[in-house]
């Protein structure tokens, strides 16, 4: 699809979907579930297993927006989206949020008349070649055939990196991470390029990971995170304090397994906010008192639902780096429930 025809379609789901958007969370309420947009199938972030029950990093992030809105974790839609799908599906009301490895920039937050409501993964893109052409570094692709994803931010950072280095290359377009792990292992590109984390997550569903190698140079940043439409304020809030919640119950120890003995009372006043026995912080947000409870409890705090998807001691083998709590050396920080 050209570009411009692209924006124009996407600008007139913009308007549709802005009279609707302020009424998301009575939409939701009504509808019985959330709708979200998810990627096509991404390993330890969004795909559906073999009984076709989705499960993930972002898919946590749903479930826990889910729980916090409906009291069920259980009722969400996923809804697949591509690079050249999602906005649109999100502008015109097809989802009520993205979680689906969703760069935050300048021009998709205000152009695109899109709300970012935070980052739950600190990334930058990279790029994986087999061993055995023996290149250890992206400044020796000069010529090569390079895979990535139309609709991306990957594609203006490739053009930029190659030009900078003064080196050749030939785009291989593809629209989804399975077409571009198909085109790749049939060797119609010398190299594919997205996010690390997507390249780590990618290599993880190979049949022989080792075969395949991810180079050191990591050329952009590359904030992710969960995107709802502009102007519906209200519902904006409940999706980023559902992600702050997330994140603040790790720094302060609250865990799926501890939340419900917590929520009676603690002496910590923020965890008894957080947890709603102190307080009225889901009145504000319009919500009950016990929403950040059910959103912990549905996946764990941001620490367990990074390790159970997409850390060391998975297939993925993602370390926490940048996503690390800040206390930790990291950049994952919740602003204070207070």
């Amino acid at each position: 699809m050209q570009k411009s025809v692209f924006y124009c379609a996407l600008a007139a789901a913009v308007v549709l979907g802005g009279a609707a958007g302020a009424a998301t969370l009575d939409d939701v309420k009504a509808r019985g579930n959330l709708n979200c947009g998810v990627s096509t199938g991404l390993v330890g972030f969004a795909s559906p297993d073999a009984s076709g029950n989705w499960e993930g990093f972002d898919v946590a992030v749903c479930r826990a927006v889910a729980a916090a809105v409906l009291g069920d974790p259980q009722a969400v839609e996923f809804i697949p989206t591509t690079g050249k799908t999602r906005f649109t599906a999100l502008a015109s009301g097809e989802v009520d949020m993205l979680a689906r490895n969703t760069t935050w920039t300048f021009s998709r937050d205000t152009d695109l008349k899109l709300d970012f409501i935070g980052v739950n993964y600190y990334d930058g893109q990279g790029f994986m070649v087999p061993k055995a052409l023996g290149v250890t570094s992206a400044k020796d692709l000069d010529g090569a055939t390079v895979c990535i994803q139309t609709g991306t931010t990957t594609e203006l950072n490739l053009a930029d990196f190659f030009r900078v280095n003064n080196i050749s290359y030939e785009p291989v377009p593809i629209e989804t991470n399975a077409e571009a792990q198909q085109q790749y292992l049939a060797e119609a590109c010398d190299v594919y390029t997205t996010d690390a984390s997507g390249l780590a997550a990618t290599r993880a569903a190979f049949e022989s990971p080792g075969d395949h190698v991810i180079l050191p140079e990591i050329i952009s940043k590359e904030p992710l995170g969960p995107v709802v439409r502009h102007g519906d304020n209200e519902w904006g809030d409940i999706v980023r304090w559902t992600l702050n919640a997330l994140i603040s119950a790790e720094e302060l120890g609250i865990t799926s397994a501890n939340v419900s003995e917590l929520a009676g009372g603690t002496n910590n006043p923020e965890i008894n906010r957080l947890l709603g026995s102190e307080g009225t912080l889901g009145d504000m947000i319009g919500l009950d008192s016990e929403w950040a409870q059910r959103a912990i409890m549905a996946e764990g705090n941001y620490g367990e639902i990074f390790e159970t998807n997409i850390g060391e001691n998975t297939p993925v083998g993602l370390a926490r780096g940048l996503n690390a709590q800040y206390t930790e050396g990291g950049l994952i920080y919740s602003p204070p429930f207070r």
